[in-house]
């Protein structure tokens, strides 16, 4: 089943937000190839609850403890303490201590749902809710695939990641920094990453976060792209604002979330946990400390602007106590982000966690097993947006070809799993059970001749031939099929369409950037 659909449906709506289209953009929309790309998941299946009331009450309780006792650092950011200061924290040095209920109070004007923009309106997602929404794998440093094995990543890579998070159907983002291309500057490579996205994809993607300054250029990019005044009036851009746990809040990051919430863009703020290193080993004592460290982050991001949109995120593992590394797909991991998505729906807001995880060096038999672990684990806990959701390898250090097509053509499956049992005569199917009677079999019946087409999901990648077909045709085990996979993707991926005064402008944008400072690699 190919992923390419009828062409003409992915033009860019960004060309007729900013600048009213034109001649070259309706030609470009007319010739354009669309890819299909399913529609975010909507659930229609119960989320797995772990906790009851009164052990809910007692994190809750506990988190309001932490922020009033012990409280949390906000390190080299003084505009931050006197925000804190004003409202009503106690501040000393760059501890701040907050009286019980002021973080959550803070947290009630952030909205429980929005929907974030992207340049093909085909392609928006409502982030909230009961909805779900899929991105790929974000920050390694490293790449990998079957012929070139392990190595840096280029922003070769990094745009070969976003032309397949583009043809891949099931994922509906972009994603951000989809792999770290380390032959581009440090100070400039944002650039790249942006243009890459707004360019070669027309889903909604992430902006920078390394930098202020870098969020800046997010925002004025976006305003290229969409135009200015629909930036400041809509989400276009989610952000990855990580806390350093336990319970300190960089100025980096902070400045990063304060560009954002000003600008009216979306900021997942997120704990990133590793259980007996950066937070206690039991439970409950991280739940605590996440809880503590969400509301204190979100309660800032109201700071600086009532309304801000944010996602409430729980990236937490846990370690083994043998080598120190970070473990994936355990029990523990799923029993926090449980909990957390029960204690997130309690706040109102959308909720951030799971992936595609594993700690395997290859995509072998433990990613899959982690791996699906892990992404089960998200939809059941009501996850709203989940990052690396595909081609997440060696505990995030390698963006894998391979893994990314697996992981996407696996995605699938939560889709189906999260429309429910059909219910409707049709799936009561009490026709066919009529019609075939004691003995009969039903592959020629009416029901079923109706319903073959879309009654179960059939994956894109997996071989399910006959020994001897798939021994003939070279015995190809997984890893192989997905090699095969990216090279047919990206052999057939095509550009979807963009209004060229708006690509001209970009690449202006990032030219001038780049002329405008030094190269830096640190």
């Amino acid at each position: 089943m190919d992923d390419i659909g009828e062409a003409g449906a992915g033009e860019a709506g960004a060309g007729r937000r900013a600048r009213g289209g034109g001649g070259a953009a309706r030609r470009a929309e007319r010739t354009a190839i669309s890819v299909e790309t399913a529609r975010y998941i909507e659930r229609n299946i119960p989320n797995f609850e772990i906790l009851n009331d009164e052990a809910l009450e007692i994190i809750e309780a506990n988190a309001e403890t932490v922020l009033h006792e012990i409280g949390v650092n906000f390190v080299e950011n003084p505009h931050a303490l006197d925000l804190w200061r004003a409202a009503g924290a106690d501040v000393q040095g760059e501890r701040v201590r907050l009286p019980r209920g002021l973080a959550r109070e803070l947290c009630k004007t952030a909205p429980s749902s929005f929907t974030q923009h992207a340049r093909n309106p085909n392609r928006n997602v409502v982030i909230g809710g009961r909805n779900l929404v899929l991105a790929p794998v974000y920050g390694p440093p490293f790449v990998r695939d079957a012929a070139g094995g392990r190595r840096y990543a280029t922003i070769a890579d990094f745009q070969n990641f976003v032309k397949l998070g583009y043809m891949s159907k099931w994922l509906h983002h972009s994603g951000g920094t989809v792999c770290e291309p380390t032959d581009i500057p440090v100070n400039k490579r944002h650039l790249d990453m942006l243009l890459a996205h707004m360019t070669l994809s027309d889903k909604p993607f992430m902006g920078s976060v390394t930098e202020p300054s870098r969020a800046q250029d997010s925002v004025d990019m976006a305003g290229v792209l969409f135009g200015k005044e629909f930036v400041q009036e809509n989400t276009v851009m989610t952000s990855l604002i990580n806390i350093n746990s336990p319970l300190t809040f960089d100025g980096i990051m902070m400045g990063a979330l304060e560009v954002y919430a000003r600008n009216n863009q979306a900021a997942i703020i997120s704990p990133f946990i590793v259980g007996g290193a950066m937070a206690p080993v039991s439970v409950a004592g991280t739940l605590t400390q996440v809880m503590a460290e969400v509301l204190a982050g979100i309660a800032y991001s109201q700071l600086i602007r009532k309304g801000a949109p944010v996602i409430a995120g729980a990236f937490v593992t846990s370690i083994d106590m043998n080598s120190g590394a970070p473990t994936f797909g355990t029990p523990e991991a799923a029993h926090i982000t449980y909990g957390m998505g029960q204690l997130v729906r309690r706040m109102g807001l959308p909720y951030r966690s799971a992936g595609a995880f594993c700690g395997s060096k290859l995509p072998d038999a433990q990613a899959a097993y982690e791996s699906a672990n892990s992404l089960n684990m998200g939809l059941l806990s009501g996850v709203n947006f989940m990052l690396h959701a595909c081609g997440w390898l060696e505990g995030g250090l390698v963006s894998s070809y391979e893994k990314f097509v697996m992981d996407a053509d696996q995605l699938g499956t939560l889709h189906h799993l999260a429309q429910g049992i059909d219910m409707s005569e049709n799936g009561q199917a009490m026709g066919a059970i009529h019609e075939v009677g004691p003995g009969g079999h039903y592959l020629g019946c009416e029901h079923t001749q109706a319903n073959f087409k879309s009654a179960f999901w059939r994956t894109d990648l997996l071989d399910y031939k006959p020994f001897e077909t798939w021994d003939e045709e070279g015995a190809r085990d997984t890893q192989a099929l997905a090699s095969l996979r990216v090279k047919r993707l990206l052999d057939t991926y095509q550009k979807p369409a963009l209004d060229p005064a708006t690509e001209e402008a970009l690449n202006a944008y990032v030219a001038e950037k780049k002329a405008s400072m030094p190269d830096a690699f640190i």
